[in-house]
């Protein structure tokens, strides 16, 4: 938090406080006195150079995006970002193991999912994938750790990358290693020549020491994808409408002291409309979905869902889990919505959301009043929940 303001802590116990944190079920967004037709709201976004339709990037994560989808994406109004350390840069086709991965068992999946990846990653192929989408003429992104962004950079600039995101659970600006030199995230972003953003953060002063570093966009969440078991297993994790709200309110700062706008994008824990709208009403610019669109007909594996580091060799920090086929990414993104629980349709939820409470913009909205409000997602819905139709999944 900015220095000098006093935060409210509650007492766990002698030793320890702690601040009350917030996920985005526990709050609702108040709608104001005004409201305005959802055909006149404006939900486009621009990072550096690059506009785009949809505040909307699809999540670096092999059962979401493969650069068949992320070209698809890109028509539609997103950015897709593709894994670079995934399937699809260490086998020439990986489509039989996406066959294989939907056939394993639960009590087998990990463990077989680990040695896949074990496969070593092709330069070659980082570049391959990465001109296979621009030859069909989209924004282009792709994801990367710091472990292995200087070791990858070559080939992802022999590719002409359009924009490059260094990705990990939590991604610091300030790393210590007794055992290795490692990333200098501020020279690299320096002297690299493609924008850069970076992420996983949680907190207002790590996202304030990631936004100078020069990235123009930071990744906020740990923890709160449908598919991390980070806060289990690490025990890590900061519930996320507090997180964006903090992460947002460093934007600011860095905004007073530089005169730099650094986006903000909520990473992890949205699976409907709904999520999307309060996210941007924390602070929010943009989003990374992957759940939501694991659903989709064109998702690689088709209704399964996994993280980042479900495949870790010794510590994964992930599930394989099933969503289910839902529709087309159109369908997901645009409408029409053939269910009533807010998982198809997402961007139309969120510009009704925003015409509803009077708002033109995205970063108008992002001045939209909000509640804690505990009962908000059982209140007078005892019928939905009972019969575990609408608000009752």
């Amino acid at each position: 938090m900015p220095e000098g303001e006093q935060v409210a802590e509650i007492e766990i116990g002698i030793f320890k406080s702690g601040r009350q944190a917030y996920g985005l079920d526990d709050i609702a967004i108040v709608p104001s006195r005004r409201t305005r037709d959802p055909e006149d709201v404006e939900i486009s976004w621009e990072i550096d150079a690059y506009r785009f339709d949809l505040p909307l990037l699809g999540a670096a994560m092999d059962g979401v995006i493969s650069p068949a989808t992320a070209i698809e994406l890109g028509m539609l109004g997103g950015l897709g970002v593709l894994n670079l350390e995934g399937l699809w840069t260490r086998y020439e086709d990986p489509s039989p193991l996406f066959d294989e991965i939907r056939e394993l068992d639960d009590d087998k999946a990990t463990a077989r999912m680990q040695q896949m990846y074990q496969e070593p990653i092709v330069p070659e192929l980082v570049t391959a994938r990465i001109r296979q989408m621009k030859e069909a003429g989209i924004t282009t992104a792709a994801s990367v750790t710091p472990q292995r962004t200087e070791s990858l950079a070559q080939a992802i600039l022999a590719a002409e990358l359009d924009m490059l995101v260094i990705q990990g659970t939590v991604v610091s600006a300030e790393h210590v290693s007794k055992t290795s030199e490692p990333l200098n995230l501020k020279r690299f972003i320096r002297e690299f020549d493609i924008p850069v953003i970076v992420g996983g953060c949680a907190s207002y002063q790590a996202g304030l020491h990631l936004m100078r570093t020069g990235a123009v966009g930071v990744l906020v969440g740990v923890g709160p994808g449908n598919a991390c078991t980070t806060r289990g297993v690490l025990g890590l994790g900061v519930p996320q409408a507090t997180a964006i709200a903090d992460v947002a309110g460093a934007r600011m700062r860095h905004l007073d002291e530089t005169g730099v706008y650094v986006h903000v994008i909520a990473d992890g824990g949205m699976s409907k409309g709904g999520d999307i709208a309060k996210a941007i009403a924390c602070g929010a610019d943009a989003v990374m979905l992957g759940s939501p669109l694991s659903s989709a007909v064109e998702a690689p594996a088709r209704g399964f869902h996994w993280g980042m580091a479900t495949f870790h060799p010794t510590l994964p920090r992930g599930a394989r889990v099933r969503t289910s086929v839902r529709g087309g990414l159109r369908e997901i993104l645009y409408g029409p919505a053939h269910e009533n629980d807010g998982r198809m349709n997402l961007f139309g939820a969120l510009k009704t959301a925003m015409a509803t409470c009077g708002y033109e913009t995205v970063k108008e909205f992002q001045k939209a009043e909000v509640m804690v409000a505990p009962s908000l997602q059982t209140e007078g819905k005892f019928f939905q929940r009972s019969q575990g139709v609408g608000m009752g999944h």
